[in-house]
């Protein structure tokens, strides 16, 4: 609001569906009813598909923003006027002038709210953003007070490519104030808003749910609501019984294997060359400077998608369900592959449990045999050791059990827990991977001291540390190996 009042154009991005669109909309809603402004909401994703035709952008543009006013406002305005002013003005000038007429005749200050900007492209979305520019010094007289420009990114990440040289938004859109994230839910947010359910269905949350949706989600909103829904709508619908940690993973589990559209989507980003500069390190577990510095436009950009976060050790996956999504979806054909050769019933024991020395020299056997072959299909190539043990366990524990991931840049290590349940009890393993980079002998020791930290925090009292080594020069003879260390078995590869 304070912007708003003080005539100011800014930013408002957010990655896909946390929220954008409800608050803008509410908003425009709450400026409208305060009887200090006009506002207006329009969406100028139909513009997308013209791409550099300006004209037809403009057209598309125009017509929903036309539409809008008058659904909006009752007013007619630009409805009457757009076709003649496209036509007159031309697409280079067309919204500048329709803004302009209408903003004179407006009996109080316009506000715009333009949202999907970031969804149009090349010229079009150069010729929208130097347009607004070009009006701001007639704010408010005639032109809108406050432009708010609602997108995935940031405008300084909208990259243009011209005819001869790439535009960055910042430059076309230089009289823009601030930008602004749209926060994820905070703690009690998400408490507040399951609360809600509670208090309408009388449905209780055990106290474990809120940690564990938490550490799901980290608060992004379409995950926190996702989670509730397919926990209270299709898990368990009986209000007299209360929802719990465990019916929140098994709600996890759906969305995941479900494919749901906003993973879905989400996972799709993980092609873009940017994206994959940032996420293949942080899967490796490599040093962050580096990485930042070389491709720090790049970190940000999949910070802004909602992809990573800063967190305690340097960047990492932005939130527990986004931890497992990425390597299951980067590994979806491995482990297609493995269902045809691997057997969960090989690798369980008369008891139920996983024998995990036969999982684990099973895994070492066929790395050695075939990773050569399978790793040159896969785009995250530097990663796909750990992305193949991965896909390997993912199918061996596949409806009997989970794998919570750890792993982020800087870590230099991937922690795996492997949780099984079987007719006994629980068993929960730990598989710590590293890559050797240097010495061989410091990275198994530091691997040794990292696995018994990870053991002793989550209350394991065995693991296994994997090695790879991926110098081509090193016979297999050598890579591979097998060592008892204490309370920790070390696998070569």
């Amino acid at each position: 609001m304070q912007l708003i009042e003080g005539r100011k154009y800014f930013i408002l991005h957010a990655p896909r569906q946390t929220g954008k669109t409800s608050s803008m909309n509410g908003l425009v809603r709450v400026l409208n009813a305060s009887g200090k402004y006009r506002a207006v909401y329009v969406n100028v994703e139909g513009a997308q598909s013209a791409r550099d035709d300006v004209d037809a952008a403009m057209k598309a543009v125009l017509s929903a923003l036309a539409r809008q006013i008058e659904d909006t406002l009752g007013d007619s305005f630009a409805e009457e006027n757009r076709s003649a002013i496209l036509a007159r003005s031309g697409g280079h000038d067309a919204l500048q002038e329709l803004l302009s007429e209408w903003c004179k005749r407006s009996p109080l200050p316009v506000c715009l709210v333009m949202d999907e900007i970031d969804a149009v492209v090349g010229d079009s979305l150069i010729a929208i953003l130097r347009q607004l520019r070009a009006g701001y010094n007639d704010r408010p007289g005639r032109f809108p007070q406050s432009v708010i420009l609602c997108g995935v990114r940031d405008v300084r990440d909208y990259r243009i490519h011209g005819a001869k040289e790439i535009i960055t938004g910042g430059s076309a859109f230089n009289v823009k104030a601030e930008s602004i994230r749209l926060p994820d839910f905070s703690r009690d947010d998400v408490r507040a808003l399951y609360e809600q359910h509670t208090a309408e269905t009388g449905q209780v949350f055990e106290e474990g749910v809120y940690e564990r949706v938490w550490k799901l989600t980290r608060g992004q909103p379409w995950l926190v609501n996702a989670l509730a829904d397919e926990a209270c709508f299709k898990l368990e619908e009986d209000r007299a019984k209360p929802i719990t940690a465990a019916l929140i993973d098994q709600a996890k589990e759906n969305l995941i294997v479900k494919r749901v559209t906003h993973l879905d989507s989400l996972t799709d980003k993980l092609k873009e060359p940017r994206v994959r500069r940032i996420i293949q390190p942080i899967l490796q577990g490599e040093d962050e400077t580096g990485v930042e510095l070389a491709y720090d436009d790049d970190a940000q950009y999949v910070m802004d998608l909602g992809l990573i976060r800063r967190g305690e050790n340097g960047l990492e996956i932005a939130n527990g369900i986004y931890q497992e999504v990425v390597p299951r979806q980067l590994n979806f054909l491995m482990q297609l592959g493995f269902e045809s050769r691997e057997r969960t019933a090989w690798y369980v024991g008369a008891d139920g449990r996983l024998d995990m020395e036969k999982l684990m020299a099973g895994f070492q056997q066929f790395f050695r045999e075939n990773s050569e072959i399978w790793l040159e299909r896969y785009e995250y190539r530097e990663a796909g050791p750990q992305l193949l043990l991965q896909a390997f366990l993912q199918r061996i524990v596949n409806g009997g059990g989970r794998i919570d991931r750890e792993y982020a840049l800087g870590r230099r290590r991937t922690d795996l827990l492997v949780t099984w349940n079987y007719a006994g009890g629980v068993q929960r393993e730990v598989i710590e991977i590293k890559v050797v980079r240097g010495s061989l002998e410091k990275t198994i020791a530091d691997g040794l001291r990292q696995t018994a930290e990870y053991l002793d925090s989550v209350g394991v009292g065995r693991g296994h540390l994997v090695i790879f080594r991926r110098d081509p020069e090193i016979p297999w003879e050598e890579k591979v190996f097998r060592r008892e260390e204490g309370r920790v078995t070390v696998w070569g590869m």
